[in-house]
């Protein structure tokens, strides 16, 4: 059974960064995939980053690309999403997620039904 355990949310004005963390346990193999989505209140789970492990490959969804990045450290079982240039827009509940095999990259997009594994979630404000 995978866990995933997110930090690092918190309040920050526009134009400045902040850096999730999500420190998984379980089965290596389970977790093969790992992605960052967010939800805002109203909103539908959207999918942002993703990192295919074994090879650190990486996906990312164009509203995040070129300001957010998806990282990962093996030795500490810990996936990062630094994320810079934030606007009010970002503000949301931020989660990683975990699959086996499949990252969910279908026609552009991040699907979050794929994933098996979520974190708790971690809310981030970003003020104008």
């Amino acid at each position: 059974q995978v866990q995933l355990v997110e930090s690092g949310g918190g309040s920050v004005q526009a134009g400045e960064s902040l850096k999730l963390s999500c420190t998984a346990s379980g089965a290596a193999y389970s977790r093969r995939c790992m992605g960052w989505f967010r939800q805002a209140p109203g909103k539908e789970r959207e999918g942002l980053a993703v990192i295919y492990t074994p090879s650190s490959t990486t996906y990312y969804a164009d509203s995040v690309k070129g300001r957010f990045t998806i990282l990962q450290d093996n030795a500490e079982d810990t996936v990062y999403l630094q994320m810079s240039s934030l606007k009010p827009e970002d503000t949301a509940v931020y989660y990683c997620a975990a699959h086996d095999w499949n990252c969910g990259v279908v026609g552009g997009t991040i699907r979050a039904d794929v994933y098996k594994y979520w974190g708790q979630g971690s809310q981030v404000t970003v003020s104008s």
